[in-house]
C-alpha cells in the first residue's frame, strides 16, 4: 500500500503542475506573438494598402484614385481586376528623372549626416561610458532631455540660430569673428546640422550601451605590452563597439532618409529630398497613386540592404561559434 501511495502522490503533482505549465508556455507564446500581431497591423497591413493604392490610377475623385483588387464586386469581380492590373506608376518614375534625383539627394544626405552624427556622438558615448557610476545616470537623462520638447519646436528653434540676423551671426559679429553675415539657412549646412542635432540621441543611447559593457581592462593589458592609446581604441575598443556603431547608424541612417520637417524648414523650398517629393505629390499634386509607389521604392531601398546584412550578421556568428 505504501508504495501505491508513493507511485500515485508524483503522479497527483504532475496532474496539479500540468495546468501551471500550460499557462507557463501559453504566456511565453504570447511574449512571442504580440510583438508580430504589432507588425502586422501596423507595418504590413498599411504597406499592403499603400501598395495597393500605388497599382490604382489617378482619379478626380475622393479618395483621388480609381479602386483596385475590391472585393464589392465578388470573387469574379477581384479576378478581373487583379488581370487589369499594371505597373504604369512605377514605370513613370523611372521616366522622370526628379524622383530618382531625390532617391539619390536623400540617401547622400542620410549618408553625409550619419557620419557626422557618429564623429559627434562617440565622443559623447564613450566620455558617460568611462564617467564614475554615479554620474552616468545624470549624462544619460541629459542625452534623452530633449525628447522631452516637441521635435518641431526644436527644428523651428534653429530658424532662430540660424538666419542671418539669428544669435550665432550676432555672437560671430559681436566677437568681430566675421564682417558680414554668415550665409547658413536653407542650405545644405543648416540640414545637416538639423539632422546631428536631432538624431544625436539615437546614436548616443546605442554607444553608450555597447561601450558601457565593456571590459576595460583589455585596454590596460594592451598598454602593458606597449600599445599607444590610439592603437588600442582601433585594435580594441572600436572592434567591440561596433554592435553600437551599426545600431547608432541604422537608427539615423533610415529616418534621415525619408525626412521632411527638417529639409523643408532649414533645407528651404528648393532642397530635393524624397520626403518632401512624397509630400509635394499627395498634397500638393494629389496623386496619390505615384506618391504611394515613390513610398514602396523608398521601402524595399531601405529594407532589402538591411535584410541582406542581417543575414550575413548570422552567417558570420554561425561561423564564429
Amino acid at each position: 500500500m505504501s508504495n501505491i501511495a508513493a507511485t500515485a502522490a508524483p503522479s497527483s503533482e504532475t496532474a496539479a503542475a500540468l495546468p501551471t505549465r500550460l499557462a507557463k508556455g501559453f504566456v511565453d507564446r504570447l511574449v512571442i506573438i504580440v510583438p508580430y500581431l504589432w507588425l502586422l497591423f501596423f507595418f504590413l497591413v498599411p504597406f499592403v494598402i499603400v501598395f495597393k493604392i500605388s497599382l490604382s490610377q489617378t482619379a478626380i475623385s475622393m479618395p483621388p484614385y480609381t479602386p483596385v483588387l475590391d472585393f464589392t464586386d465578388g470573387v469574379s469581380g477581384f479576378l478581373a481586376g487583379l488581370r487589369e492590373l499594371n505597373f504604369d506608376n512605377y514605370t513613370w518614375l523611372t521616366q522622370d528623372a526628379l524622383y530618382f534625383n531625390a532617391y539619390v539627394t536623400s540617401l547622400i544626405i542620410a549618408a553625409i549626416s550619419t557620419v557626422l552624427t557618429l564623429i559627434v556622438g562617440y565622443p559623447i558615448a564613450y566620455g558617460m561610458a568611462r564617467a564614475p557610476a554615479t554620474v552616468r545616470p545624470t549624462l544619460l537623462m541629459l542625452v534623452i532631455l530633449p525628447f522631452w520638447t516637441s521635435f518641431l519646436i526644436r527644428v523651428y528653434a534653429w530658424i532662430g540660430i540660424l538666419k542671418p540676423e539669428g544669435l550665432l551671426n550676432q555672437m560671430l559679429l559681436s566677437l568681430h569673428l566675421i564682417s558680414q553675415p554668415l550665409v547658413i539657412l536653407n542650405t545644405y549646412t543648416a540640414i545637416f546640422i538639423g539632422i546631428v542635432y536631432s538624431y544625436l540621441p539615437f546614436m548616443v543611447l546605442p554607444l553608450y550601451s555597447s561601450l558601457e559593457k565593456m571590459d576595460y581592462s583589455l585596454i590596460e593589458a594592451a598598454q602593458d605590452l606597449g600599445c599607444p592609446p590610439t592603437g588600442a581604441f582601433w585594435k580594441i575598443t572600436f572592434p567591440l563597439s561596433l554592435p553600437g556603431v551599426i545600431a547608432g547608424c541604422l537608427l539615423v541612417f533610415i529616418p534621415a532618409v525619408g525626412e521632411f520637417v527638417i529639409p523643408d524648414l532649414l533645407g528651404g523650398s528648393q532642397t530635393l529630398m524624397i520626403g518632401k517629393t512624397l509630400w509635394n505629390e499627395f498634397f500638393a499634386n494629389r496623386d496619390w497613386p505615384v506618391s504611394s509607389a515613390v513610398a514602396v521604392i523608398l521601402l524595399l531601398v531601405l529594407t532589402v540592404p538591411i535584410m541582406f546584412f542581417q543575414q550575413a550578421q548570422a552567417r558570420a556568428q554561425e561561423q564564429g561559434k
